[in-house]
């Protein structure tokens, strides 16, 4: 079977198997969130962790990166643990380098927890690299009451036992530390009305910064589960190429209905 890249498609099948298509290391960045400990009912349609993992580091360039969304359920008053199984999976079996465990604050969390627990507030992102990172374009402090850097003490012991005080930048070149906020709900997550008949979706904001950090414009970005699009809706914003796959007819119908609503499409896609 030849191998090709579908650029700028949503394909609908299952990833696994759509991605054995694809040419080895053509793939610059993925930014994903699987469906994780069946939190949500997706239509039945099952879930090849390892297949996909294996997939995904065979199409990933060399320096390319894997931006994976994840959490766990908690069920009979523990969690799953899925979450490290996966990551640490694609680290010593698969052979991607864990990069990065980054966390995902969300603001609309829901009801508060009323058990023997704290209310789940976050996710994980785990940032999944091939070898180093060849792209690197760290998101800078939004915060516009920053009109200098705030620097902090600190002490640091040398190998004789000595040790010398430091003064540096709280905020290394202005950039954000790897726990990150976002708004999410309804019409916070997106202003794209027809993107919540998905169950589950991440905050735009969150894949423009992830693709924003890891690729640059014109690199090809994936979503090896594109649910409502999100990820392709961003990476045309941001001027890179898109691949999304979905074993959903009905996911990848909503997904492909919702890039055409994005304003003067064919600029971005020249």
């Amino acid at each position: 079977m030849k191998e090709i890249l579908p650029l700028n498609q949503i394909i609908c099948g299952n990833c696994a198997e759509v991605m054995k298509q694809f040419p080895n290391n053509s793939i610059d960045l993925t930014v994903t969130s699987p469906p994780y400990d069946l939190i949500r009912d997706y239509k039945g349609y099952t879930f090849n962790f390892k297949g996909i993992a294996k997939e995904l580091y065979r199409v990933t360039k060399s320096g390319g990166v894997v931006v994976w969304v994840v959490a766990d359920q908690t069920k009979d008053g523990t969690e799953s643990g899925t979450s490290f199984k996966q990551a640490l999976y694609f680290k010593e079996e698969v052979g991607f380098n864990l990069w990065d465990t980054m966390i995902y604050i969300k603001d609309g969390c829901g009801f508060p927890e009323t058990g023997k627990r704290y209310t789940l507030a976050f996710e994980y992102m785990f940032i999944l690299t091939k070898g180093n990172p060849k792209t690197f374009n760290p998101i800078k402090i939004r915060n516009k009451y920053f009109t200098r850097q705030p620097k902090i003490s600190s002490t640091y012991r040398q190998r004789s036992g000595e040790t010398i005080n430091k003064i540096m930048n709280l905020y290394p070149e202005g950039r954000l530390y790897n726990v990150w906020y976002y708004s999410s709900g309804y019409m916070k997550t997106t202003k794209d009305k027809e993107a919540y008949k998905h169950p589950a979706m991440f905050p735009e904001k969150l894949v423009e910064d992830q693709i924003l950090s890891w690729s640059n414009p014109g690199d090809i970005v994936l979503d090896p589960m594109i649910g409502s699009g999100t990820t392709a809706k961003m990476a045309i914003l941001t001027e890179r190429k898109y691949i999304g796959i979905d074993i959903s007819e009905e996911y990848c119908r909503d997904a492909r209905k919702r890039i055409k609503n994005i304003g003067n499409i064919d600029k971005f896609l020249k």
